[in-house]
């Protein structure tokens, strides 16, 4: 088995483009030194290989000594980093500026003040343009040093206007470090247990996020401010699921986008991801004419002229499409339609697997569940269920792990797996007792399902269905329980059985008639 330090290397080597590694192979090449020819060497062998295996890189190159690979990896790995730097330096904006900052410093060091406040003057006009508070920070505090060691009779403007600048910009990081950090804690929470679940839940992320707050005007404060903060505010709304409140944030962080269209290229990630929380609202409020339209927006994010498609924004993009593509369907009651891209999605799947958080992966088996089990596909639908209810992750989504359970028994029971859903009852009510998830809506269907049977005649059945749906009624506004229903449409399910219809038949209904 390989060493991580010899996966890491092979993995940075496999990232690597076509163009990427024409670069550093030509970089290599310039270098006309035998232990440097070494390096191109291995590079190239470990580039054939579809997985890594030391042993046979060894025996292929007799000069390679297996005591010195350890660091030629080490050097490797380093100069393919050095490449990719110099390759990305005149197209990433922070890399310019931190070129530059590194310049001025030589400069400084030189004793070339008049230089280094040349290229300190060219950093920060590039930095206040492009909003980068941190970088302009850095700039500012080598200016002081270059003010320092220098006597000009502009001084003492300078020194004015060098301590302003810096207390606005420290202000302005201080805000977004508040703004992001309650982003980040606040998805840290969602990631763990889905939507509240209950009062206390409600009180303690909104303590936690207006205790938070920092005192602002809105109007006064930054690009990336801005962006932040409307940040936040979207996770803590779909956190407490007023998903009305967090569209109207959402929309504010893309017209923030789309007010300075110079920005979408260097926060790219943010700005599809300010597109896709304008989704996820949309179709939460099952406002499908607005989804369909944002969708399109999304879709289009490669069409953009000067954009670079990292891997990274690349599995973005691919998780987000992928997604809102199936809530499409969910929004159009197409279960049939949605089940048409499961097999390019598991194709993805494998290939961006690496890549893919488990919370990502989590989602997509349960929205591809919920496809087969709209399309009547029980055994399918298990299958899917299953990847989430054999996950040693209990406790990320604790939400989608116990929703994935009750879906599980009504699947059992629509296959007639009647000594099945006996077991899975029992286990399912000691899982969600056990995790503290064992709400009323949780109870109302377990006791359902304990009481119910396929022998029972079917006006019987008829009459139970009916009487659940009553009880569930009344859930669909509760604060708490209504989270339920975004889960799984059980009202539909119960109006299919009451009717003898196909359950996709009565959603789609339901889709036009919205």
């Amino acid at each position: 088995m390989s060493k991580p330090s010899s996966d890491h290397l092979f993995q940075l080597i496999k990232s690597l483009s076509k163009s990427e590694k024409r670069s550093f192979k030509l970089y290599a090449s310039r270098i006309n030194n035998v232990e440097e020819k070494k390096y191109l060497l291995l590079f190239n062998l470990m580039d054939m290989q579809r997985t890594y295996n030391e042993k046979k890189i060894i025996e292929a190159e007799k000069n390679f000594n297996p005591a010195q690979l350890s660091n030629m990896k080490a050097h490797l790995y380093k100069q393919i980093l050095l490449v990719l730097k110099l390759s990305n330096a005149n197209k990433v904006v922070d890399m310019q500026i931190r070129d530059m900052i590194d310049y001025a410093q030589l400069l400084f060091n030189k004793c070339l003040y008049k230089q280094c406040v040349k290229m300190i003057d060219k950093a920060k006009k590039i930095a206040i343009q492009s909003d980068r508070a941190v970088l302009l920070l850095d700039l500012l505090e080598l200016e002081k040093n270059v003010v320092s060691q220098t006597i000009d009779s502009d001084n003492v403007s300078r020194v004015e206007g060098i301590v302003s600048e810096t207390e606005n910009v420290a202000e302005s990081i201080k805000h977004i470090n508040i703004f992001s950090n309650l982003s980040i804690k606040l998805n840290s929470f969602y990631s763990n247990i889905g939507y509240i679940r209950n009062k206390k839940d409600f009180e303690t992320v909104r303590n936690f996020f207006q205790s938070s707050l920092p005192h602002y005007r809105e109007e006064k404060l930054s690009f990336h401010e801005k962006l932040y903060l409307y940040f936040s505010y979207v996770g803590y709304y779909f956190f407490i699921q007023n998903f009305s409140s967090g569209y109207a944030y959402a929309k504010k962080w893309v017209a923030l986008f789309d007010d300075n269209p110079e920005m979408i290229i260097p926060k790219l990630e943010m700005y599809i991801k300010g597109i896709n929380s304008m989704m996820v609202a949309q179709f939460k409020l099952l406002n499908y004419q607005e989804f369909a339209k944002t969708n399109k927006k999304l879709l289009a994010i490669p069409d953009i002229t000067g954009i670079k498609i990292t891997d990274h924004v690349r599995t973005i993009l691919f998780k987000y499409s992928y997604v809102n593509a199936i809530n499409l369907h969910y929004l159009r009651g197409d279960f049939k339609g949605g089940i048409s891209l499961v097999s390019g999605l598991e194709e993805g799947l494998e290939k961006f697997m690496s890549k893919l958080n488990k919370h990502s992966l989590i989602i997509f088996y349960y929205k591809i569940a919920c496809l087969f089990f709209g399309n009547d596909n029980y055994k399918k639908a298990l299958v899917w269920l299953n990847k989430i209810i054999n996950s040693k992750d209990v406790d990320l989504r604790e939400d989608i792990h116990s929703f994935s359970r009750i879906l599980n028994l009504i699947c059992h029971y629509e296959l007639g797996h009647a000594d099945l859903v006996e077991y899975q009852i029992k286990s399912t009510y000691y899982f969600l007792l056990k995790r503290g998830n064992l709400g009323l809506f949780q109870k109302i269907i377990l006791r359902f399902l304990k009481t119910l049977t396929h022998e029972v005649d079917e006006r019987t059945l008829v009459i139970a269905f009916k009487d659940l749906k009553k009880q569930l009624i009344p859930l669909v506004n509760s604060p708490y329980d209504k989270k339920a229903f975004i889960y799984f449409d059980i009202i539909s399910w119960l109006e299919s059985k009451i009717e003898k219809r196909p359950v996709q038949e009565i959603i789609k209904e339901k889709a036009r008639i919205r």
